[in-house]
């Protein structure tokens, strides 16, 4: 068997590249080995993220489509009761990232996602047989604390598979999914629609049910492609499995200690940047889920009927896919993240304004097209700028999740920004999201330059011949920020 693995001297180049300096010596793994590796993670995993984020998406979101067919009528729903559980849905999903993530962290993949599919299932159906206020409340809520941490603990396992270069390639899955299930899950509620009642339950209930058995059917033979470990994934041979467990011991800085070090709850919890992060993305998620309730509303009023509606929403998404692979494949190769995320602000306002300045709905339809040329990136970016930003990775586990938290409380304001009664053109509420977008611009520029500043003191100490600035992880002179 070829060597697969000898040490080295590094000059300062590759320190740069491996976060190795001060060291004399690093593991070398064939990268033509390596990149195998990886190809075997993009057949098995990558793949079943997109599968389970867009099954989940489906899960939540379609509760919207459910009032379409009765469902407010038929549990009893009053004045802003539905806001209610929107409301209180969203808290869940702030309280548990940070949970699922560190749970990821400590068991798993497989485990922790496994349980979190079994979770979701069992409230999607349950949803379909929900009778009061209360239950629905209860059963959503539990639902998405079920699937709260999806999203994060993908971008942790991918955090812990790519070099991070080549993170965000993986990441923008997340909002992949969100462009397919906005693309076609309308249609798919609209075919549920069509069935009427059956055996004594609403169109709505079934929409539950048979998207409880997909995602049962789908998901559950996707469990089966996920690793507990990724050193010891099912479909990596043994040479393979050496092979990441040499990179492991390779990116012990990046990747740290195996065991929970409490210390690092401290250290996450007052980075700055995880707060400046966590803010910058509040502010731009606002404009993400203000998206979401406008995009069917401003085609609604051109005069469509509701199946025009939904096959005119695709077209728009699929410009949102397609901005969203090039930018996010540009950012990776030049290895580049804060200039394409306030890049991209520029559309998203631009959008909006568009909304707010004219009354023509084509204008305002317009806009839509203008507005997701950005809109998907930013998202994408911004977490895999923290997820590959920090280090260990229990403080990768702790800060990542904790700063999407902070961007998950958007839900709670965006919901209240669009009220019925002032559409179709929801002015205040896009000119607040345009208003919030362009600060969420100058915020992504701050975390630039607090990064920036922060490696041109690494370099500046390394000038001056220091090998140690008596810090660890990410801010040790051992680790080179992505800007």
């Amino acid at each position: 068997m070829e060597k697969m693995v000898k040490e080295s001297t590094i000059d300062t180049a590759s320190a740069a590249d491996d976060h190795a300096v001060g060291t004399s010596t690093t593991l070398y793994i064939d990268p033509a080995r390596e990149e195998a590796v990886r190809r075997k993670f993009d057949i098995y995993v990558v793949p079943i993220s997109v599968i389970y984020l867009v099954m989940s998406t489906l899960d939540r979101n379609n509760l919207g489509n459910a009032r379409v067919f009765g469902f407010d009528e038929d549990v009893g729903l009053k004045g802003g009761e539905f806001g209610n559980i929107q409301t209180l849905s969203s808290v869940c999903t702030v309280l548990f990232e940070v949970p699922w993530v560190l749970a990821t962290r400590r068991w798993g993949a497989k485990k922790a996602i496994g349980t979190a599919f079994v979770l979701w299932s069992i409230c999607t159906v349950g949803t379909a047989f929900v009778q009061t206020y209360g239950q629905t409340i209860a059963c959503r809520m539990l639902l998405n604390a079920a699937e709260a941490g999806l999203a994060q603990a993908f971008a942790f396992l991918f955090s812990t598979i790519y070099p991070r270069e080549l993170a965000g390639k993986r990441i923008m899955t997340t909002n992949l999914a969100q462009c397919i299930s906005g693309a076609f899950g309308g249609l798919f509620a609209y075919a549920v629609q069509t069935m009427g009642t059956r055996l004594g339950l609403a169109a709505w209930r079934w929409l539950f049910i048979i998207e409880f058995c997909i995602t049962v059917v789908i998901c559950g033979v996707g469990l089966f492609f996920l690793p507990g470990e990724v050193e010891k994934a099912w479909f990596l041979n043994e040479e393979e499995k050496e092979t990441m467990r040499l990179k492991k011991e390779r990116d012990y800085m990046i990747r740290g200690e195996e065991k929970f070090e409490r210390k690092w709850i401290k250290i996450a919890l007052t980075d700055p940047f995880v707060y400046l992060l966590g803010i910058a993305f509040f502010t731009s998620s606002i404009a993400i889920n203000g998206f979401g309730v406008f995009l069917p509303t401003i085609i609604s009023g051109l005069g469509f009927a509701s199946l025009k509606v939904n096959y005119m929403t695709i077209p728009v998404y699929v410009l949102g896919a397609i901005s969203l692979t090039i930018q996010v494949w540009y950012s990776d190769k030049i290895r580049k993240r804060g200039v394409f995320i306030v890049g991209c602000c520029i559309p998203v306002a631009v959008g909006y304004l568009m909304c707010v300045g004219s009354k023509n709905p084509d204008v305002g339809y317009a806009g839509m097209f203008v507005l997701v040329i950005g809109l998907y990136p930013i998202s994408t970016l911004a977490v895999t700028w923290i997820t590959t930003n920090l280090a260990p990775d229990t403080k990768r586990a702790i800060g990542q999740p904790f700063a999407y938290s902070l961007a998950n409380v958007s839900n709670l304001v965006s919901g209240q920004l669009y009220p019925s009664q002032q559409g179709p053109r929801y002015v205040p509420g896009n000119a607040i999201s345009a208003g919030l977008t362009i600060v969420a611009g100058f915020l992504y520029a701050s975390c630039w330059f607090l990064l920036r500043r922060r490696n041109a003191q690494k370099a500046e100490l390394i000038a001056e011949g220091a090998t140690t600035n008596g810090k660890k992880g990410d801010q040790s002179l051992d680790f080179t920020y992505i800007l």
